[in-house]
């Protein structure tokens, strides 16, 4: 997603984020993560958790989780799907809430407290998960249940029995006891190294700001931009009077706008080389013993490498199927790349001089200018009609109303983890309440990078749970008193992780283990990719673009002038995600002896996307290998290409909604019942046929809808 770590907890493949526990925290009797809530939809309670609650509160529910998996591994009884698999499916609840609070917090508020108690806390998790992996009593009973009952099962019954057989032979239930002491031993490395991930790049990233000592270096930011950089500065310790922050991918967005050509450069090389200096900041070691570790249980389990372990599972199957994606992809791609870059360099000798090379830092700032010259549009001349309030009520919930029928009411009375937060109700068509929805749309040094949806709850029929669901992004918050503006790929992405939640409130699903985003990767970004292309369509756009000091509506010029700059010179978005895609499965296709030691890291980079035709300066990976969190510190490996391949599932569904009617409320409920309430409860090639009545998906829409 635009998720937290996935971590399996006791018979629910879980995003989870966990929260700080001290040494001498509560007991039961007055730990409210053990007792539970009084609050709307269960939700946590935030004014009553401290720090020293977590640790007891997960020892308890590591303590409760193991006696629940003896008491189904140890049955007397015959081996049966409710008293074995949905056993099963309802055992570590306890486990599941508390980790789901705990990791909420460490990736989008971890304090120095926080991140001491995970330390703690991760190994025991990995601990009891392997125990729960390779319990043979437990597998025996489920493998009976799968071999002997399998076939007069229906529905979700017969798939949670499926999903959850597979998963335990994933996992090695049926590896020989030498192998499977070996994978124990891997899952409790790379939890570690995964660890020192987690800690060394969010650190690495805040330390690669930029210092700025005069506002005149800053020449070409608007005012509210320099604004920014002052307010950074002082929040990040006053070293010097301004700064640049770094985000989490390589480029920066301010390189649109600096006039000044040094500080450009020093901000594109601070990106860069955030994770891959002389200094502490150096996670190639991480990356290189996590790479080889992957290859290891790859072999463990009988595969070439760890992507085709990985892309077992989904719906591109194999590898040599995902490669062709990108290999067509790339193709149509690299010669308009090529031409794209000409004609910047070009644009920029006309002022530079013919002497002039246009550098990676340069690319934004002359696409910038070409793009207002051309097109006579500019981020900030659009920027003011994008206020973050605006777009989430009259954006994001408005398109969510018209299309679903929810609307959204505003829970003040429910605490949340930071005063940044906001908390909605949400309310089906019929009034009955549906969900709880959380959002944190502010960077903070305590934040990790990027943009992702998660819940502290997912939905499920048998617990009789709602979808307690948040977003969390990195948005620029204004100083004091000033409204705080977005930037075109702002909204997009709000309107990303916001396709991500209505996937996890609209889910209608019996258990737990399928329900919401419970799916493979290479189909959960389709309903969030799919839900950006509300953010365009004109009803939904003038009623959030308005002016956010007049509140008048983006006049209908400039919003045309807009619209149509979306797609102006579309190949670097495509071109860093391709480099980023092909780094991503060049790691994960190397057996043990072909992982580059982490001094050879770098030249491994640079030597794959050679290989694969996208070695190109000028459009760098998305993300470097030695700050890629998507696969090393998430749970993308081998498959960020993901991204690209439910586009064109999401492109398809658009093109539907826009042929049938893109806000009629008819469509919207087909697509409800059809793909969003379903989970993991049918193959997934069956949802999105079922919804579009194609039998594949049409890969060249998506050139198509990229200008391409």
């Amino acid at each position: 997603m635009k998720t937290a770590k996935t971590l399996m907890a006791v018979g629910v493949a879980s995003a989870l984020t966990l929260l700080p526990a001290c040494q001498n925290g509560n007991g039961s009797a007055d730990n409210p993560l053990l007792q539970e809530s009084t609050l709307p939809f269960g939700a946590p309670d935030f004014s009553k958790i401290q720090v020293a609650d977590y640790m007891p509160a997960f020892q308890e529910a590591i303590a409760q989780t193991r006696q629940e998996i003896d008491q189904i591994a140890n049955s007397t009884e015959a081996p049966t799907f409710k008293n074995t698999i949905v056993s099963y499916e309802e055992s570590g609840q306890l486990l599941d809430r508390v980790s789901r609070i705990f990791f909420a917090l460490t990736e989008a508020d971890k304090t120095p407290e926080l991140a001491e108690v995970e330390k703690q806390v991760m190994p025991l998790i990995t601990e009891l998960e392997n125990d729960i992996s390779f319990n043979k009593a437990l597998f025996q009973r489920i493998k009976t249940v799968y071999d002997n009952e399998f076939a007069s099962l229906q529905g979700e019954d017969r798939k949670l029995t499926e999903e959850v057989y597979k998963e335990f032979v994933r996992k090695g239930a049926l590896l020989s006891d030498e192998k499977m002491a070996r994978m124990k031993e891997i899952n409790l490395a790379i939890n570690d190294l995964q660890q020192q991930w987690g800690d060394l790049l969010p650190e690495a990233t805040n330390d690669a700001v930029v210092w700025v000592d005069t506002k005149e270096e800053l020449a070409g930011l608007t005012d509210a931009d320099i604004a920014q950089c002052k307010q950074d500065a002082e929040n990040l310790g006053g070293k010097k009077p301004y700064c640049i922050v770094i985000i989490n991918t390589t480029q920066q967005p301010l390189l649109t706008s600096l006039d000044n050509r040094d500080l450009r450069r020093r901000v594109f090389e601070a990106s860069v080389h955030r994770a891959d200096g002389t200094g502490k900041h150096n996670t190639f070691s991480i990356v290189a013993q996590m790479a080889r570790l992957r290859a290891e249980q790859a072999q463990l389990m009988g595969y070439e490498n760890y992507a085709s372990y990985s892309l077992e599972k989904t719906m591109a199957q194999n590898t040599d199927n995902a490669y062709a994606f990108l290999r067509n992809l790339i193709a149509a791609y690299n010669p308009k790349a090529e031409a794209e870059t000409r004609a910047i360099e070009a644009y920029a000798r006309r002022t530079e001089g013919p002497s002039f090379q246009l550098q990676p830092y340069d690319r934004f700032y002359y696409s910038a200018k070409m793009k207002k010259e051309l097109l006579s549009i500019s981020d900030d001349e659009v920027k003011p009609y994008f206020n973050v309030d605006s777009v989430l009520q009259n954006g994001v919930f408005y398109a969510a109303n018209r299309v679903y029928g929810l609307t959204f009411k505003q829970r003040t009375d429910i605490p949340t983890y930071h005063p940044d937060m906001k908390t909605f109700e949400v309310f089906d068509r019929d009034g009955k309440s549906l969900a709880l929805f959380y959002c944190d749309y502010f960077r903070r040094p305590t934040k990790r990078g990027g943009a992702w949806m998660d819940g502290f709850a997912k939905q499920s029929h048998q617990r009789q749970q709602k979808p307690i669901i948040f977003n969390v992004c990195n948005f620029a918050k204004a100083p004091e008193g000033q409204p705080s503006l977005l930037t075109w790929d702002d909204v997009t992405t709000m309107f990303h992780e916001f396709g991500h939640a209505l996937h996890g409130m609209l889910s209608n699903c019996q258990y737990n283990y399928l329900s919401g985003t419970s799916v493979a990767r290479d189909f959960v970004e389709m309903p969030s990719q799919f839900n950006e292309s509300f953010a365009s369509i004109p009803d939904i756009f003038d009623h959030y673009a308005r002016h956010a000091e007049t509140g008048q509506p983006m006049p209908a010029e400039l919003k045309e002038r807009m619209l149509k700059s979306i797609n102006f010179q579309p190949c670097y978005a495509l071109g860093e995600n391709l480099a980023a895609t092909c780094l991503d499965m060049a790691w994960h296709m190397l057996a043990i002896d072909q992982v580059p030691t982490a001094e050879k890291a770098a030249d491994f980079e640079t030597e794959a996307l050679r290989q694969i035709g996208l070695l190109n300066p000028q459009i760098p990976p998305r993300y470097s290998t030695s700050y890629f969190n998507h696969i090393w510190g998430g749970g993308y490996a081998a498959g960020y290409y993901s991204y690209l391949w439910t586009e064109v599932l999401a492109v398809n569904i658009a093109d539907v909604f826009a042929q049938r009617g893109a806000l009629d409320p008819a469509v919207g409920q087909d697509f409800r019942e059809k793909v969003l309430s379903r989970g993991n409860t049918l193959p997934l090639q069956q949802l999105f046929t079922s919804f579009t009545g194609m039998e594949q998906p049409d890969a060249s829409a998506l050139l198509k809808a990229r200008g391409l």
